[in-house]
């Protein structure tokens, strides 16, 4: 089973001015024993996360990377090792195809990580989120965090299901419903 996830809001607290250090990285809480269950029962687990401030010049590409190297090894230490994370560093004008709700990151990182998304899942806060992952043929939980209970208010989006925070959504994914160790 491949596990997609957005990054802020969905493993981090979600900031209005962005994330641009490690010092303003705080992870949401429970957020890092949802991903190692998740891992212990066989999933892979890849963040795909718009990052935008690099496009629209606020913080720079080394400063996400260090971030997100930072993270991974936090994750890492918890048992919730990731498989990649792969970032969109656009600006929205920018008109690329790897800036969610655009599918391409999540293309990217399966290809790039060898990963089929038959039977996948996609677990995000926004609408963006949701829209890429159906997409790309992936089955998706919205979480409330982040943007999410603003995104479930609106309705514009019909994940499969909708959770509190990444908590809840490893149980949904681990209530026997899904089968980890197949690969699919």
């Amino acid at each position: 089973m491949n596990v997609f996830l957005d990054r802020d809001g969905v493993i981090n607290q979600d900031r209005a001015g962005w994330v641009r250090s490690w010092e303003e990285f705080v992870f949401l809480d429970g957020a890092a024993q949802a991903l190692a269950r998740l891992r212990r029962a066989g999933a892979s687990l890849v963040v795909v996360s718009n990052q935008s401030l690099i496009g629209r010049g606020i913080g720079s590409a080394e400063a996400v990377d260090e971030v997100n190297r930072l993270m991974a090894a936090a994750l890492e230490e918890a048992g919730a090792g990731l498989e990649g994370i792969f970032i969109c560093p656009h600006a929205p004008e920018d008109g690329c195809d790897c800036r969610k709700p655009k599918p391409g990151l999540i293309f990217q990182a399966a290809r790039t990580l060898g990963l089929t998304l038959e039977g996948g899942w996609l677990i995000g806060d926004a609408e963006r989120d949701i829209r890429a992952g159906q997409a790309a043929g992936l089955r998706t939980i919205l979480v409330r965090t982040g943007k999410g209970a603003a995104t479930e208010s609106r309705a514009l989006v019909r994940p499969e299901a909708v959770v509190d925070d990444l908590g809840r959504a490893a149980d949904y994914l681990l209530q026997g419903k899904n089968d980890f160790s197949s690969g699919g």
